[in-house]
């Protein structure tokens, strides 16, 4: 995809969502930069919402309620092809006061911040397709309810990429985005030669830094190095769903320059066979909504940005999160 195309992409979906969080601005937002069959697949309890007319009477105007002085502050933002598509992969933080109740969670009143991460695909101008995620355990949190056990991993604030280039304004070489997706898939792949017994058996100092760095969702956590990633992450995910299989024909993938992006509504399908996050195991079929950023660099994966919509997860078990206290 031409680099002036890329940046156009973006361009687009950063000026519908600054018009979308400006009072007054809706209506001409949706006008100049929505499809009007604009589809939005969101985070649970959003789920979907069909058109651009009801995109905003049902999520933006609730949001803008809920939070009036709402800003977003993007870190990432990469643009790329699949399938023939343009897509936008952006992730960040959404800052604002929470002062009215939002998603039956009752306001806190004071500043929050909800990491979001969010792939649009963009045809002629238009932003057609949103895929959305919210780290709703961390809302929550912030409003002083522990909808989950604590997280084994760092709970603190989640920064940009170390290198500062997330995001991306200048071309990036094809050979290079090209480099950087074939070593995000070879990990993917290799994640399955797990023997079910030894993480050893997947390789994956192959694919990682030393000293790389995992960004999970609130509830999981975020870890430092391959051995924290592996205790705090893997090990626990792999006990809970070792029948998981993903690659589902809606999965997007795109890659600009050192960075990779992958969405998947669903990523995964599996059984829940084990407890996770302080759940039991049910032996249910369940699946997972995610979406995740890369970063390369050199001949290893830097950073892993992860998003997990853990309400939809445990709404399959039949537990709503936004009820626990």
């Amino acid at each position: 995809m031409p680099a002036d195309e890329n940046q156009a992409a973006k361009e687009t979906v950063r000026s519908l969502w600054q018009a979308l969080l400006q009072e007054g601005e809706v209506a001409a937002a949706l006008d100049s930069y929505a499809a009007p069959d604009l589809r939005l697949q969101a985070f649970h309890p959003v789920n979907e919402v069909q058109g651009a007319d009801a995109l905003a009477r049902d999520f933006v105007a609730p949001l803008r309620q809920a939070f009036p002085d709402l800003q977003r502050r993007p870190y990432i933002s990469i643009a790329g092809r699949h399938r023939g598509s343009t897509w936008v992969a952006t992730t960040g933080d959404f800052i604002g006061s929470f002062v009215k109740g939002w998603l039956g969670i009752p306001a806190c009143g004071h500043s929050v911040h909800m990491r979001f991460g969010e792939f649009c695909r963009v045809a002629k101008g238009r932003v057609c397709e949103i895929m959305l995620l919210l780290d709703l355990v961390s809302l929550l949190r912030q409003c002083g309810r522990q909808a989950l056990p604590p997280e084994s991993g760092d709970t603190r604030w989640i920064p940009g990429p170390r290198a500062g280039d997330g995001l991306r304004q200048s071309s990036s070489d094809p050979a290079d985005s090209a480099r950087s997706l074939e070593l995000v898939l070879a990990m993917i792949d290799a994640l399955n030669d797990y023997d079910g017994n030894n993480l050893v058996s997947m390789g994956m100092t192959r694919f990682w830094a030393e000293d790389m760095r995992w960004y999970g969702p609130a509830g999981i956590g975020s870890t430092v190095a391959l051995a924290g990633f592996e205790e705090h992450h893997q090990v626990p995910f792999l006990r809970a769903f070792p029948d998981r299989v993903g690659g589902t024909e809606d999965t997007v993938w795109i890659a600009e320059g050192p960075y990779v992006a992958c969405a998947g509504f669903p990523v995964l399908h599996m059984r829940h066979l084990g407890p996770y996050l302080g759940h039991p195991a049910t032996c249910r079929p369940v699946t997972m909504r995610g979406i995740d950023w890369w970063r390369r660099d050199g001949d290893r994966l830097a950073e892993n940005w992860v998003f997990v919509d853990l309400p939809h997860f445990f709404d399959q078990l039949d537990v709503d999160l936004r009820q626990r206290q």
